[in-house]
């Protein structure tokens, strides 16, 4: 393959300016600076990028002084999905939590705290929020990410958090358009479809995407799925019928159009990255986003001279690519010129996570019991991690209750016969069980089955979706797994 050379031109930097790339690091290669310098206007950062609140800004403050106006992006969803705090869990809970609430001045406020910790490391665009309805329970990728089931919670829910976080001078990403809630198939492994009719998509999926383009949503992220009833040929990132007419057309969304990852599987099998990027561009996508997988010069190279390719042999418009880095520019330049943006110290309010979790969490069996007082032993039955949440996130409610109850004990336990293996490591201990979406997976059911038979005494936790039936002498729901939502089931259950 020809590599185009590095220069200034027009289209190349044009090229550069609608990736965006991440890499690997607590400070920024050399490589990243340059191509900052020679029009990278974006950066994607992941938790490998991060360290400390304070390392953060120092490598931020490093990105702006190759360039003060790049856009320095995160998932930092809250609850499940975390990259400030992955080392340690969310001090903020997830969208199910805040949908289960249902109070839109505290997920405004919520968004607001996380957006104000943002800005305050020089993050100014949050991959955020996800607006998918959670419509099929079985779903194996937005689960406790979703504010909930109901339309018109999820719509209130997604405007009042696109509130929050802009007002703390983030740039808002609603995501996953046109909808990823009622899939089976989780689109980092394979290419989900939805069948669901064009009404049906109206009233239900685009309402919370409506709401958020008419709170302002900087930014829009596309899903990679199919949705045979907007475009039978290709997924929502790489149709122009979806992006284009549906999204920027219909709707009326002006704002920022960013691509989920495009080395998920669901794009890289099945078109590749180069072509991928090339197709979603022609579509209306207008940044975008890899660096989760791949996060090499390499890579942004790649892209770059396959953008470029595609102008020259007319495959791609070169009013289309311009039009694409002109949005992202403009993106960049709103986020050094807001002018109503508070002090990021003036508006701290540190507890107001943890106060979320406690007002999300719900006993739905044993409300009325005398609280744990002895050391229990805690078996996390733990499934295979979701991709988007990465499984170095620490979750469960077993460090929380070692600190209130010294001695506890625990142990992870996966797959068939767990129930067993956890009575023969409990022994005389009560058991605590700790489970994330029982509905969705069988041996967990199981396992459940047999601790209860077992010892009637076991305390249930369910940090998913609380699908499944509540069982156990004690049911806690805590709508999501950050560890605030640990913290406040531990709270729970070691008091009356």
């Amino acid at each position: 393959m020809t590599t185009i050379a590095s220069g200034t031109d027009t289209l190349t930097r044009d090229a550069l300016a609608v990736l965006q790339p991440g890499f690997t690091g607590t400070s920024a290669p050399s490589w990243l600076l340059r191509r900052l310098g020679e029009g990278l206007t974006s950066v994607g950062l992941f938790g490998r990028n991060i360290a400390s609140p304070d390392q953060l800004a120092a490598l931020t403050a490093q990105l702006r002084a190759e360039r003060d106006d790049v856009l320095v992006a995160i998932d930092e969803e809250g609850g499940d999905v975390t990259r400030l705090e992955v080392r340690t869990g969310s001090s903020f809970p997830g969208n199910h939590a805040l949908g289960a609430v249902d109070d839109v001045a505290l997920t405004e406020a919520v968004a607001h705290e996380l957006g104000r910790r943002l800005a305050a490391c020089g993050v100014n665009l949050n991959w955020a929020p996800s607006a998918d309805i959670n419509s099929n329970p079985s779903n194996p990728v937005i689960g406790v990410r979703s504010f909930g089931a109901d339309t018109d919670l999820v719509a209130r829910h997604t405007a009042a958090y696109v509130s929050g976080l802009q007002s703390a001078g983030v740039a808002a990403c609603t995501k996953h358009f046109p909808g990823h809630g009622d899939t089976a198939v989780d689109s980092h492994h394979a290419l989900p479809r939805i069948d669901a009719d064009l009404s049906v998509l109206h009233s239900r999926e685009l309402a919370p995407f409506r709401a958020a383009i008419a709170a302002g949503s900087r930014a829009v992220m596309s899903a990679h799925i199919l949705v045979p009833a907007l475009d039978p040929a290709h997924p929502a990132t790489l149709s122009r019928r979806v992006l284009t007419g549906l999204l920027r057309e219909e709707l009326g969304f002006d704002g920022l159009i960013v691509t989920d990852g495009m080395e998920m599987q669901a794009i890289s099998a099945t078109y590749g990255i180069e072509r991928g990027s090339v197709l979603a561009i022609a579509a209306g996508a207008d940044a975008i986003c890899v660096g989760g997988g791949l996060a090499d010069e390499a890579t942004v190279l790649r892209l770059r001279d396959a953008l470029v390719r595609a102008v020259r042999t007319g495959e791609l418009p070169e009013e289309r690519l311009a039009d694409a880095a002109a949005r992202v520019r403009a993106l960049a330049s709103w986020t050094t010129s807001r002018e109503d943006t508070p002090p990021p110290s003036s508006v701290s309010t540190p507890e107001i996570g943890l106060a979320a979790a406690r007002r999300a969490l719900t006993v739905t069996r044993g409300r009325h019991r005398t609280p744990l007082t002895g050391a229990p032993y805690v078996a996390a039955l733990t499934p295979v991690a979701n991709i988007a949440v990465g499984d170095e996130t620490p979750w469960g409610v077993a460090a929380e209750l070692r600190r209130l109850l010294p001695g506890t004990e625990t142990g992870s336990f996966t797959g068939e016969g767990a129930g067993a293996e956890v009575l023969k490591a409990a022994g005389p201990r009560r058991v605590v069980a700790v489970v994330r979406d029982a509905h969705r997976h069988a041996w967990m059911a199981e396992a459940l089955d047999t601790l209860i038979e077992a010892r009637p005494d076991t305390i249930v936790v369910e940090m998913g979706v609380p699908q499944a039936p509540p069982r156990g002498a004690l049911h806690i729901a805590t709508h999501g797994a950050a560890r605030v939502c640990g913290l406040a089931a531990a709270e729970a259950i070691t008091t009356a």
